[in-house]
């Protein structure tokens, strides 16, 4: 079956790919191979993924992981994100859906590793450097609502640094020592959005053997970070919006509701004029979400 799988990311993404049967195998090719993004079933004999997570961080080998794994093992997924997981996907996608995961893995990792380069070159924290018109233009724009607790929206096309830009926005704003909670909403599978966000009680579904809080409650005072905001499924958007209006969120098999306080920024590269005319996003969460809006320059 991997074989096949292997096959079918070549064929679709273009992926040059590499197979092991198992954990203890992965780890072997990982130390000799440059591997660029992996893939793994957490459902494996002997050395299982959270084995090859754990050993990954012990070995300081830094390589974007997608948890591919069965529907009903949802805290399994979370406890792998915990362990350094990117994100995770369910075995019953498409392969073209991983393939969208794949590459937004691979964009995050080279971000983050021009983001060490440059830290590394300048000796600063900052990472939007640069002296053009329009990254001195952004990091103006960038101070200025940095303190401002509204939600904030930034627009670009993929690659341009949505996600740098959020990091800085809570860096000026709350501060680093205050919880930043990043979300993929295209990673979501879309039986679990509300969950991941809101969180669920014990019992709630199947699989959801302990209370969990969700991405608004672990956020805290600072800030949640809503990336590719319009992946969100419409009936979830109504939701967010919700919870935009009333600062309020219900665990998923719950009643009671709780109040939450993290600030709201949130990230796209599609047009949302587009999409609103196309009946696939809300205008009305739109005017919340975008009270202050960041526009990043094109590649």
């Amino acid at each position: 079956m991997a074989e096949q799988y292997a096959y079918d990311l070549k064929r679709i993404g273009g992926y040059d790919t590499l197979v092991a049967p198992g954990g203890a195998e992965a780890l072997e090719l990982l130390s000799r191979e440059p591997v660029d993004c992996v893939v793994l079933d957490l459902e494996m004999p002997g050395t299982d993924g959270f084995d090859v997570l754990r050993a990954l961080k012990r070995q300081d080998i830094d390589v974007p992981v997608i948890v591919y794994t069965g529907t009903g093992t949802y805290e399994r997924c979370v406890q792998a994100v915990r362990l350094g997981a990117h994100g995770f996907i369910d075995k019953a996608e498409r392969v073209e859906r991983v393939v969208q995961e794949i590459e937004h893995a691979l964009a995050s990792g080279r971000m983050m590793g021009e983001l060490r380069a440059l830290r590394g070159r300048v000796g600063t924290d900052t990472p939007l450097i640069g002296d053009s018109a329009p990254m001195q233009a952004l990091r103006a724009t960038i101070s200025r609502v940095a303190t401002i607790p509204s939600p904030v929206l930034i627009l670009g096309e993929s690659g341009t640094g949505k996600e740098l830009v959020a990091r800085e926005l809570h860096r000026q704003g709350v501060g680093e020592k205050r919880p930043l909670v990043a979300v993929n909403s295209a990673a979501l599978p879309e039986h679990l959005v509300e969950s991941e966000l809101f969180g669920h009680e014990r019992g709630a579904f199947t699989g959801a053997d302990r209370l969990r809080k969700g991405a608004f409650e672990t956020a805290g005072d600072g800030t949640l970070f809503l990336d590719e905001v319009a992946e969100l499924p419409n009936a979830m958007q109504a939701k967010l919006l919700r919870v935009l209006e009333d600062r309020t969120v219900t665990r998923v098999g719950g009643n009671r509701p709780i109040q939450v306080r993290a600030r709201v920024v949130t990230a796209t590269n599609r047009n949302l004029d587009d999409e609103m005319a196309a009946g696939r996003f809300r205008q009305d969460l739109l005017y919340r979400l975008n009270v202050h809006t960041i526009q990043l320059p094109p590649l």
